[in-house]
């Protein structure tokens, strides 16, 4: 008789990949699936999952906590792979011998970091490798609002090369965050996605409902870049960028793949976003008319605390660059539109579920990655940092049958 490390007898097995349906026994030996069916072996341990559903683990594209607790919290939410591939890391290797030494309790991995690449060139800052990090970097705007000399951008290319060398799951490219990078650059980091074979995650590089630098002006860009380098550009969050334009960006995208082109999406299935307070789109003097909500759509995370002005954003850019903060885009809890809005991105087909998870923080402001249990009681996150798949599967799949379930969870595992 087989002996296995882990018997999970009587549930309902669902392999996307498969196809597979059914009431089975899974059996894990060795930290593999060993056998699926009716197995008549013993184990060391017996899981009796009558009445559940087991399925593969979540993975998450797009996770910037990055921490033992975020690990513990996206566990809850299925999740057994976070990667940091939006905003990325740099160096590489210097940040897996980080994580490992921590001791992760989920599988982890990150994208060579652009933005981190411009900012060690064109600055004298010494940033770490985070949302906030980044956020922190933002006092000088050298690199956030010029184009890089022809010298400067031959050492961003090779900080890049070398980010993917060291295990850079493809380059993060957060491009709103640099919205005077220069065409050429971008371009040829594209060029370099390409030859190593490896995607390129992209936070458009415009989100505004109006033009000039629309969403649908950035994606006609993307696309074009995804035309012309042969690069595979993987759209982060295609619902906030989108805003309100969802529904053309969502046909530029559909035609874009008829034609071949490698451009893919993701999605979370919340109207709010999350960032740092010292985004430059939040300086634009235009702001509201161009993403169409007010100054109080920004939201401190540490306080709750809506902001009230455009002087009082300026003011909080200034003190304290790197705070986290929600941006209220959509209100899908009492507008039916706003719903039609965010289904869009989410049920595009073909198209990923990621959380966009946040970092954990405290009452006064600082990330917590401590090793406490439960969390302390003043830690919070956006909801997405503990909520994103299950709120997917609970709402979209289960209750409003949008999607079949294998197709649901293809958008959490497989896509």
């Amino acid at each position: 008789m087989s002996h296995y490390d882990l018997i999970i007898r009587g549930g309902r097995v669902l392999d996307p990949e498969t196809k597979l349906d059914a009431t089975a026994d899974v059996a894990v030996k060795d930290g593999a699936i060993a056998a699926v069916g009716d197995i008549a072996g013993v184990a060391d341990q017996v899981i009796d999952a009558a009445g559940l559903a087991v399925v593969p683990g979540f993975i998450d594209l797009h996770a910037h906590g990055q921490s033992l607790p975020a690990d513990r919290m996206q566990a809850f939410d299925g999740v057994t792979t976070t990667l940091e591939l939006e905003i990325g890391v740099m160096p590489v290797a210097r940040w897996y011998d980080e994580q490992e030494a921590i001791g992760r309790t989920l599988n982890y991995g990150a994208a060579a970091g652009w933005v981190f690449a411009r900012i060690a060139t064109m600055t004298t800052q010494q940033t770490a490798s985070s949302i906030a990090g980044m956020g922190e970097a933002m006092r000088d705007k050298r690199w956030i609002e010029e184009v890089a000399t022809a010298a400067e951008t031959a050492e961003i290319v090779e900080r890049t090369r070398q980010g993917l060398d060291q295990g850079g799951l493809g380059i993060a490219f957060p491009n709103a965050y640099a919205p005077g990078t220069g065409i050429k650059e971008l371009s040829e980091l594209c060029s370099l996605a390409a030859s190593q074979d490896v995607p390129t995650y992209t936070h458009i590089a415009y989100m505004s409902n109006v033009d000039p630098r629309s969403s649908v002006d950035a994606y006609t860009r993307l696309i074009g870049l995804a035309g012309s380098t042969g690069a595979h550009m993987h759209i982060c969050h295609f619902n906030s960028t989108s805003l309100q334009d969802v529904g053309r960006c969502a046909e530029l995208v559909r035609t874009a793949q008829a034609q071949g082109l490698k451009v893919t999406v993701e999605a979370y299935p919340y109207g709010t976003g999350s960032t740092v307070v010292g985004a430059d789109f939040f300086a634009d003097p235009a702001f509201c008319q161009r993403m169409g909500t007010g100054y109080d759509a920004i939201e401190m995370v540490a306080e709750r605390h809506r902001l009230g002005s455009r002087d009082e954003l300026l003011q909080r850019q200034q003190t304290d660059p790197g705070a986290l903060v929600l941006i209220h885009f959509l209100d899908v809890a009492v507008n039916p539109r706003h719903r039609d809005l965010l289904d869009v991105s989410v049920l595009f087909p073909g198209g990923a579920i990621a959380s966009d998870a946040m970092p954990w923080i405290l009452s006064n402001g600082t990330d917590y990655t401590g090793e406490a249990w439960p969390l302390p009681d003043d830690a919070v996150s956006h909801p997405r940092s503990s909520a994103t798949f299950v709120k997917f599967l609970r709402e979209w799949v289960l209750d409003r049958q949008a999607v079949p379930l294998l197709d649901g969870l293809a958008k959490c595992t497989l896509i």
